[in-house]
């Protein structure tokens, strides 16, 4: 992959849906987007234990469970009236505004 970014109408702390993978059909919020890797790190789902070292006197070390990123082209936003659906733009006076593609309403 190259060093491009990658273009997205998600932003962080969205609420999405899961389309595809092990995760199918769980939502969460978005905590952060990599856009040179294509992915997104969602609050409590795609969850992977990881071993970590004690790094000072304070830090517990041992197996810990994180959330691992999943793929922008595998989750969906959701609509607080339709569900999953798309993002589509709607411009109002110079403000461009994201709207859900089924219903219109603002997102």
């Amino acid at each position: 992959m190259t060093d491009t970014n990658v273009k997205t109408k998600l932003k962080k702390e969205d609420l999405v849906q899961v389309i595809s993978g092990r995760e199918k059909g769980k939502q969460g919020k978005i905590v952060r987007i990599d856009r040179v890797k294509g992915r997104a790190i969602i609050q409590g789902l795609n969850m992977v234990k990881k071993a970590m070292r004690k790094k000072n006197q304070n830090d517990k070390g041992g197996i810990i469970e994180i959330e691992a990123p999943i793929r922008l082209c595998n989750m969906m936003i959701v609509c607080k009236k339709c569900g999953p659906t798309r993002v589509g733009y709607k411009i109002e006076g110079d403000a461009k505004k994201r709207v859900c593609r089924k219903c219109g309403e603002a997102l």
